[in-house]
């Protein structure tokens, strides 16, 4: 698996994410299978949150991965804190209480990246800086980052916190493509040049913060996939005949899109299908060229101005 850096640290890391959220849908011996399968493939990067099956998720894969000293240093474990039922929570309190939470669940002493899952209307980054320092100066957390936070609530939390922050968690795929669009449609009347993250893709480059996008394969808000949906009969007639001549699925097409973008992203799968998987590790070896880029971003609907 090819590797790049994870943000400004020195933490070397695989260019896909293995998100965990509904590893609860699967058996122990399923999902001892497929957390083997993600480590043959090179791919050793797990992302995980506290509210992932309330908590269930984190157990799961402990016991999967059969966790233990050696085990937990040939993997890099990333999480998320923040999500109560009903609020968001970036307390002081809430914070230290989850990660001590999540050390327990994945059964290890220390996370690589802890992420701020959604932004929490009544931050006081003084408090998160107090957290953030605690869990850094104790070894409980080695780096740390965010997730779905515009530019400004970013330099908002860096006024207090003195931690770089490696990563932002992002929505992205070839239908759900607005950070892009954008800003191909700056000044125009049309309803892709509405800024509606305050650039944040070129704030992350800019400030060497690694995008991951979530959903990869989605549409809309968790509407369901467009691969193979007969939604998007352009789309998909057009990531097909760039598959066939890589020889690869399309599954893996969808993710070279992503990994072709020079901001340097860090897909987060989230299949728990070990074929897919596999599709979507074999993207990191996968360059389209500029034209297939386009062609692909065309035919999911968009329009260049």
């Amino acid at each position: 698996m090819r590797t790049m850096k994870l943000g400004t640290s020195q933490l070397e890391v695989p260019v896909l994410a293995v998100g965990c959220m509904r590893i609860n849908s699967l058996e122990k011996t399923e999902a001892e299978r497929f957390v083997q399968s993600a480590l043959d493939a090179g791919a050793n990067f797990f992302d995980h949150a506290d509210i992932y099956g309330g908590g269930t998720c984190e157990e799961i894969f402990s016991e999967a991965i059969h966790m233990n000293d050696d085990i937990r240093e040939k993997i890099i474990l990333q999480s998320k804190c923040g999500i109560r039922k009903g609020m968001f929570d970036f307390s002081k309190e809430h914070i230290l209480e989850s990660v001590d939470g999540i050390l327990k669940r994945l059964k290890t002493d220390y996370l690589d990246i802890l992420l701020l899952h959604r932004p929490d209307a009544l931050v006081e980054p003084e408090e998160v800086a107090e957290a953030f320092d605690l869990l850094e100066s104790t070894g409980k957390v080695r780096h740390f980052g965010v997730s779905n936070q515009t530019p400004l609530q970013i330099q908002l939390l860096k006024k207090s916190v003195k931690q770089p922050l490696v990563a932002n968690q992002l929505q992205l795929s070839i239908t759900n493509s607005t950070m892009i669009s954008n800003g191909m449609n700056v000044n125009m009347l049309n309803d892709s040049a509405v800024n509606r993250d305050g650039n944040v893709l070129d704030y992350c480059r800019l400030n060497d913060i690694t995008i991951q996008p979530w959903s990869p394969f989605q549409y809309g808000f968790f509407e369901g996939v467009f691969l193979g949906n007969e939604k998007f009969p352009e789309l998909n007639q057009k990531i097909d005949e760039i598959a066939a001549k890589y020889e690869v699925t399309n599954t893996t097409i969808a993710i070279a899109w992503i990994l072709r973008h020079p901001a340097r992203m860090q897909p987060v799968t989230g299949t728990m299908n070990i074929d897919r998987l596999i599709d979507c590790c074999k993207a990191a070896d996968v360059h389209l060229t500029r034209q297939e880029w386009y062609e692909i971003y065309r035919a999911a609907g968009n329009i260049l101005p």
